[in-house]
């Protein structure tokens, strides 16, 4: 399958100019048909058709790990990525030192704002970025670095291979990020990262709707996670059996089939167009975009100075002329000091080139 054809099942961008899915991916008709087609045979199966559902989640869990290069039993599936760092932070010593990024997404940087560590520190999100983190490090000896690999509001990406070499000089530290802003965008091995914990909620670039996510854990994690519960484990009920220390926390209850079964539907066709392909497309699609919005001079520097940039862009423009992009049916956010458009997959240059033609005037 090709993005031009991928693209087609997207009804949406026949009536709009979307720009939005960093908001929300948009649902696609080969994913509404499958499930319909689900929630078909609940209807006419009831509790019989929930009789296969633990071996169909473990077949998601199987399919998720694969699209990521990661381990599957430990792989979780969860509702969204801030259910499963809530449940994290829950579990872990407080006595340590937090290290965050400025204006993070909220949802990442609350939790441990929120529950009692010893020291919360930030970093600036500015053209120095990465030596302002390097500074961080060796200034604060933070325990656990806590990051959005692609910033919510400017759409500025950290650069993975610092990101690995910063593991290899401060092994001890805990990396934790979230790829909801990144996977879907780019392709990422979990197991070359060097990243501790990485997770992320499926319904913006993963284009899989809503109430599904994930998190996969280096093995080393295991044991700081709710340590007191080992003792316990492993329970004895018999449906029960098979649960590893950590799905016993981030996946209390029943899993949704339908929710995580679109997860699993929507990476199985990025498998197909290949996630390589989607990246070059993204990477194409951004550098094009990058080259437009500095000739109208409508980013910050910040963003105008990366290298390499995702396909997240804030758009510092009034609200006249926000108000002349909605006009012209361009679906986008208000997002921090100005509107922000992000591209994907089904999104092309003429996209680019209608949005910049209508901020010319």
């Amino acid at each position: 399958m090709t993005i031009e054809q991928f693209s087609k099942g997207f009804p949406v961008i026949n009536q709009y100019t979307y720009v939005n899915t960093a908001a929300s991916g948009l649902m696609y008709e080969s994913l509404m048909e499958w499930r319909q087609e689900h929630d078909i045979d609940f209807l006419i199966g009831g509790s019989r058709f929930r009789e296969s559902a633990g071996e169909q989640i473990e077949d998601i869990r199987a399919q998720v790990a694969g699209f990521f290069n990661a381990s599957t039993p430990n792989t979780v599936l969860t509702p969204n990525f801030s259910f499963a760092l809530k449940t994290f932070v829950n579990g872990i010593d407080k006595n340590q030192n937090i290290l965050l990024l400025e204006d993070d997404y909220p949802s990442l940087n609350w939790p441990f704002v929120s529950s009692g560590f010893k020291n919360v520190s930030y970093v600036t999100v500015n053209p120095d970025m990465e030596e302002n983190i390097r500074e961080a490090f060796k200034k604060l000896k933070p325990d656990i670095f806590a990051f959005s690999v692609v910033q919510y509001l400017s759409g500025v990406k950290i650069d993975l291979k610092f990101i690995k070499s910063l593991k290899k000089e401060y092994p001890e530290v805990l990396f934790i990020a979230d790829g909801t802003q990144y996977s879907g965008m780019f392709d990422f091995s979990f197991k070359d990262s060097e990243i501790d914990i990485y997770g992320g909620s499926g319904y913006k670039w993963l284009l899989s709707g809503y109430g599904n996510g994930y998190m996969l854990f280096d093995d080393a994690v295991k044991d700081k996670i709710y340590p007191k519960s080992f003792e316990f484990e492993p329970q004895k009920e018999p449906f029960l059996h098979g649960v590893n220390h950590i799905r016993a926390h981030f996946e209390p209850g029943h899993l949704d089939t339908l929710n995580f079964g679109s997860l699993a539907f929507s990476m199985q066709l990025f498998n197909e167009v290949g996630i390589a392909t989607i990246e070059k497309h993204t990477k194409s699609i951004s550098a094009y975009a990058m080259q437009k919005f500095k000739e109208l001079n409508l980013l910050t520097e910040t963003v105008a100075g990366q290298k390499e940039h995702s396909s997240i862009f804030n758009l510092q423009i009034d609200k006249k002329k926000q108000a002349a992009l909605k006009s012209r049916n361009v679906t986008f956010s208000l997002r921090g000091s100005g509107a922000r458009v992000s591209f994907h997959l089904y999104n092309t240059k003429a996209d680019i080139d209608k949005i910049a033609s209508i901020l010319k005037h």
